[in-house]
């Protein structure tokens, strides 16, 4: 699952963090995908969170200080499915090491990212991220690093899911890229049922957009098996839990040796 939860900020009002969060949470809870990536998760945020969900490993840090400081792009892994064997979080710049600006974009924008080991004996490298609104070189450029990293940090007999809110559609360069420079395909275009829930995945906080784009995306390597892809467009009342909708897909994780097992990673 990946999920842009919306800043805690007081200027949404009505749609701020205090009003929206059990549903946000109840959302997941009921979902629960073994594989969480979100975005734009602030301290407080992360702290609701990890206490309501007490199932979930969350990593990664904040992107001003690689700590706590600034918005987080963390990965929540369930406990009883995975083991983390480590993580971490790099700047999408040209100095991914520190806490930099990448190119023309409007803010810091960073990669979580985890090794994983099931018990089944699956291993997986996990990446999430959030790419620039504003920058099309920014995104472009965080593309082409996230694949050179992929490239250098991918281990043998390890699969890959690739999470994010990129801020683009499918069709711009730099997601494109994402597919067309490596072995990577798009989970949405992968599944072997058709993608339910429509092609808008940011809402601006309407429960039923009547236009928009499709910018949260799955990517997974070669191996795995995606059975079904969905835009949750789940509302209450009209009131939605932030101003994107959850983009979830169920997959097939194959096991050396083993039948695959399906994984949910909404």
């Amino acid at each position: 699952m990946t999920y842009n939860i919306r800043l805690d900020t007081p200027a949404d009002g009505q749609n701020s963090w205090a009003h929206r969060k059990n549903l946000l949470i109840g959302q997941i809870d009921t979902l629960r995908p073994e594989i969480l990536g979100m975005q734009e998760v602030l301290p407080n945020q992360r702290a609701d969170m990890e206490m309501a969900l007490p199932q979930y490993h969350f990593v990664g840090g904040g992107r001003d200080d690689g700590r706590l400081a600034g918005e987080a792009s963390p990965l929540a892994i369930d406990r009883r499915r995975f083991r983390i064997i480590s993580s971490g979080t790099f700047w999408l710049s040209p100095t991914p090491e520190l806490p930099s600006l990448g190119w023309d974009a409007g803010f810091r924008r960073i990669v979580t990212w985890a090794h994983l080991k099931g018990a089944d004996g699956v291993r997986l490298l996990a990446i999430n991220t959030h790419w620039d609104h504003q920058g099309a070189v920014a995104r472009r450029e965080s593309g082409r690093l996230i694949l050179s990293w992929m490239t250098k940090n991918l281990q043998k007999d390890e699969e890959l899911v690739l999470l994010g809110d990129l801020n683009a559609e499918a069709t711009e360069e730099s997601v494109a890229q994402l597919t067309e420079h490596s072995a990577l395909r798009d989970a949405r275009s992968a599944s072997i049922t058709p993608s339910t829930g429509g092609p808008i995945s940011f809402n601006a906080f309407e429960a039923l957009p009547q236009s928009g784009k499709l910018i949260d995306h799955i990517f997974v390597s070669p191996r795995i098996v995606v059975k079904a892809h969905s835009v949750v467009a789940q509302h209450e009342n009209g009131h939605v839990p932030s101003d994107h909708f959850p983009v979830v897909a169920l997959l097939d994780l194959p096991v050396r040796g083993k039948r695959q097992r399906a994984c949910s990673t909404p």
